[in-house]
Parts: structure tokens; sequence; C-alpha cells
């Protein structure tokens, strides 16, 4: 933002920071607008609603310092609870031309209970969008979209995105939830659908038969929904049995590589306790414990320490610490790391043996 002012006033931006130094200009700001700070994403939440029970649909208007984001991708949207900063990842829904942010939030965890109550013009904080669940480019002529409950909102994206771009091809979008109404977004699909003739919303209800389809995806629930999937990509994002059950499936037919997914709940992590050994030291708290073989967020959590966290996935980076000794294994990966003074994420992080942990 800086870079596109003119020079003389580069240089004027640039006394005021060396000026208002240890702070920076953005603590000042902050204090008389919280949007009005330059090097961090800023939102303010200008509307709300509460679609079905549990769940809270917001809409936010970034700061100037937000580029955009591709749609399926995923922003770290940050709130203070209890004087802690919080982040947990959520996908946008609205389309990628939007000028606004909306997200659609249930309650199953600390940060998410906490927007269940979330007011116009609150200020929450928001990260660069990332991750590589997106539509590609040239879109694909045929598309199918698949999701239940919460995992909705990354498709939903897609959907709205290719609707407002006018995409020839076909599309199919095959939505699993309970009843009609867990159904999210329900009147919007069906408006969708009926203005945009290559677009085919289908009702799975795995609780009610009042939908198109009744029960839990199957081979047979595809097959109606979209007879050409073979030729098409697949997106996916759901609840874990949905997504075993579609990886199977594609994996039956020989079409991995044709179905694209995005994880909305931390997978199990492997852990070995039997064989954990070592100790484990806390040193800004000054706690120690043995170790449990267990992520040192859960360790830190178990010892009575609360730090700073999100996703638990290894994916937004809000449990960062640093390590000042020992070695610690990647619990994704499997990867030995026993660098000195190393950042590591706390929540995907296992000892090998003695640790010592800036927490």
């Amino acid at each position: 933002m800086t870079a596109l002012l003119p020079r003389r006033v580069r240089g004027l931006v640039s006394l005021a920071e060396a000026l208002l130094t240890p702070h920076g200009a953005d603590r000042y700001l902050e204090l008389v607008d919280p949007m009005l700070v330059r090097r961090e994403i800023r939102g303010r939440v200008t509307a709300m609603r509460h679609q079905t029970p549990g769940t809270v649909t917001f809409t936010v208007q970034p700061s100037r310092a937000w580029t955009g984001f591709r749609a399926g991708q995923y922003v770290r949207l940050q709130v203070e609870i209890d004087g802690v900063r919080r982040t947990r990842c959520y996908s946008p829904c609205a389309a990628q031309s939007s000028a606004d942010l909306e997200f659609t939030v249930r309650a199953d965890g600390l940060v998410s209970r906490h927007l269940q109550d979330v007011t116009a013009g609150t200020v929450v904080g928001l990260s660069p969008a990332d991750g590589e669940f997106t539509l590609p480019s040239p879109r694909p002529d045929r598309i199918v979209l698949v999701s239940g409950g919460s995992g909705i909102t990354p498709v939903l994206a897609m959907v709205r995105t290719l609707v407002a771009e006018r995409h020839p091809g076909e599309i199919v979008f095959l939505h699993y939830s309970n009843t009609p109404a867990d159904t999210l977004y329900r009147t919007e699909l069906a408006d969708l659908a009926a203005r945009h003739p290559g677009l085919r919303v289908v009702r799975a209800h795995t609780r009610s038969r009042d939908g198109d389809l009744h029960g839990r995806f199957s081979r047979e629930h595809l097959e109606q929904a979209a007879p050409w999937f073979r030729e098409a990509e697949t997106f996916l994002c759901g609840p874990p049995p949905l997504m075993a059950a579609a990886r199977e499936l594609f994996g039956h037919e020989g079409l991995s590589a044709h179905l694209h997914t995005e994880e909305f709940t931390a997978p199990p992590l492997p852990s070995d306790t039997a064989a954990a050994e070592g100790r484990v030291r806390f040193a800004r708290s000054g706690r120690e414990c043995a170790n449990t073989g267990k992520p040192l967020l859960e360790q830190a959590e178990d010892a009575g320490l609360s730090p700073e966290h999100g996703c638990r996935m290894g994916i937004c980076f809000s449990c960062t610490q640093v390590k000042t000794a020992g070695r610690v294994r990647n619990a994704r990966t499997g990867e030995i790391s026993g660098e000195e003074n190393e950042e590591i994420q706390l929540c995907i992080s296992v000892p090998a043996g003695d640790v010592e942990i800036d927490v």
C-alpha cells in the first residue's frame, strides 16, 4: 500500500514510523480505528443472521490491506477471548469477486462458540487467503460439488463464483444434511439453480425423506445426481464419514486424481504413548512434565497452560512457538527436527526425548 503513494508522501510515512518507534504508527492508528492499520488485515462485521440452530452467518468488510481470495480457500480469523487472541481457519463462502467476505460458522469449538454472539461493528483479525482447494482455470466443462453440513462453505463459494462467471458447463451441487431444517442456504441454492441453466442442486437428507435423496453418500447417489461424474472434476468438503466414503468410491473407480478434497476437522494424529520418553520443560512458565507422547499443544494444556492455537491441524500456524532445545517429530510427516531456537507448531510436534519449549 505504501508503495503506491507518491515518493514524498512515502518519505513522510517512513519518518512518522521512525518517530513513533518502538510502537509504530499502527499501534496509534488502532486506538483511533482498528480498520486503519496498514501492516495487518482487519475486518468489520456488518451483518449477521442465524440460518439454522447452532450456526451463525456474518458478513465482514475487510480493510484495505485485504488482497482477495480464490473460491475454496480459507482465512485465519482472529478474535480476542478473555484477553487471549485465538485463531481458527474458516472458508469464506461469498463469490471470489465479492468485495465483502461472508462466513458461516457452526458452534463446535472455542472460537466458533464465541462467534455465535458476534454483533455488527465487531472488528476481527484476518490473514491472507490460503489453501489449494480451488477451482482450476480454465474451468472444467463438468463439475461436481459435494458437501456435508458446515462443509458447504468453500463449496458454496465455488458455486457462487461459477454462477457469477456465467459458467457455460454443467454443474451439480450435491449437499448432505440431517433434515431440511438443518440445510444451510436452502432458499438461495434453489434460487441459484432457477436462474442458472447449467446448475442442478440435489439435496440429500440422512434423517429425513423430504429431500431429493435419502441416506448417506453412495455410488447410487452420485449416479442419480451426476451420471457423468466419471468425466467431471469433483470438489468435496464435509465430515469424515462422507470424505472417507467418497475417497473409497473414487479410488475404486480409478478416479482419485479427479477428486479434490478439503478437510475442515482435524484428522487424528498418530501417537505412540507407550514409547514416549524424556521430559518436557515449558521454560517461560517454569513448568515441567514427563513426555506423554502427545503433541506439545496437548501436553501444554494437560500442564494447565493455554498457548494460543487455532486449527489443531498444522494449517493456521497460530500455535507456533520457539523450541529452545531437544528434538521433535512432525506427527503428520514423521520428520525429525533437532535445531536449537527453532520455530515449531505445537499442535503437530511430538517430543522425541527431552524438549524445552518457550511457553
